[in-house]
């Protein structure tokens, strides 16, 4: 019988995309077949590698701070977000996550279907025009 579980990150861990995550659902922690769900934190002035994530989407929830996503094949596009806002990225999307803040963490509430998301982030380098 499945059983219904709490998770609470003891620790961080930095990603692929170079930002600490405190991983809460997973594969790897509750043996989900099909979602993951992370705290990420974006520390003041700083921002992700440019990547994508293969095959899967990504919901954003942010909880504080004002990110700005910038997307596309040469990153030419860009979003703000703040607290309160969500944010859908499509699968294969290169994008980049800034924090607009020079003193304060962003911090936003990060869900994909996929429970093993970290095994297919693609670092992505825009090409050279």
């Amino acid at each position: 019988m499945a059983q219904v579980q709490a998770v609470r990150p003891e620790r961080e861990v930095l990603t692929r995309q170079r930002l600490p995550y405190f991983v809460g659902i997973s594969g790897s922690t509750v043996a989900s077949s099909g979602l993951s769900m992370h705290l990420v934190v974006i520390p003041p002035g700083g921002r992700s590698e440019p990547h994508s994530h293969q095959g899967y989407e990504t919901g954003i929830y942010v909880l504080e701070g004002r990110v700005r996503t910038r997307w596309g094949r040469q990153l030419e596009h860009s979003v703000v977000s703040e607290a309160g806002d969500f944010l859908f990225i499509p699968p294969d999307v290169p994008h980049e996550a800034l924090n607009l803040s020079d003193t304060e963490p962003a911090r936003a509430i990060v869900a994909r279907n996929d429970p093993a998301e970290q095994d297919k982030v693609l670092p992505y380098q825009p090409p050279v025009l």
